[in-house]
């Protein structure tokens, strides 16, 4: 009896009907760490239910900007001069985080413009990051063509939001 069982579970698999199995992150994941749902260390306390507001700050093209930034700071930040703030502008965030396939997206919903620019220096970068965190937490830094503004319009307009062209993508 015993061989017969066995035997019935190696035809059972030799037929074609196998279980597939794949390694991957969650999609529903990747669109609640947008959503600020995880926290794996002691250190993250999420007490607000809202979300939360970002800002694009923009650096010159001799500052040393990139995915090792940790938090917003002034080092090599355009000069609080010629109609630019500190800190940068607000971005309107009324898009909810979304997912395509496997790669979640988030995009801000409206473009960030400085109106009667004048920047203190060529600048390539903007810096995303989380006004609402006490410390600035740094989120992405985007690249650009060099700029140079006199008294002008600056736009940075957003992409579509989808999830291959979405400012921000997980995979």
């Amino acid at each position: 009896m015993h061989n017969k069982r066995n035997l019935r579970l190696r035809s059972f698999l030799a037929g074609g009907i196998r279980w597939a199995n794949s390694q991957a992150m969650c999609t529903q994941f990747k669109i609640d760490i947008l959503n600020g749902l995880h926290a794996f260390g002691t250190s993250v306390v999420r007490g607000a239910t809202t979300k939360d507001s970002f800002k694009l700050a923009l650096y010159l093209a001799s500052a040393s900007r990139g995915a090792g930034d940790t938090v917003y700071n002034t080092t090599g930040e355009l000069a609080a001069s010629g109609n630019y703030t500190a800190g940068g502008n607000a971005v309107t965030n009324a898009t909810v985080p979304a997912a395509t396939g496997t790669t979640a997206f988030w995009t801000p919903s409206a473009s960030v413009s400085w109106a009667n620019l004048t920047s203190s220096g060529s600048f390539d970068a903007a810096l995303l990051y989380n006004d609402t965190s006490a410390s600035k937490l740094a989120v992405a830094v985007f690249t650009f063509g060099a700029q140079n503004v006199t008294a002008g319009t600056f736009t940075l307009t957003m992409p579509t939001n989808d999830a291959s062209t979405g400012l921000l993508r997980i995979a």
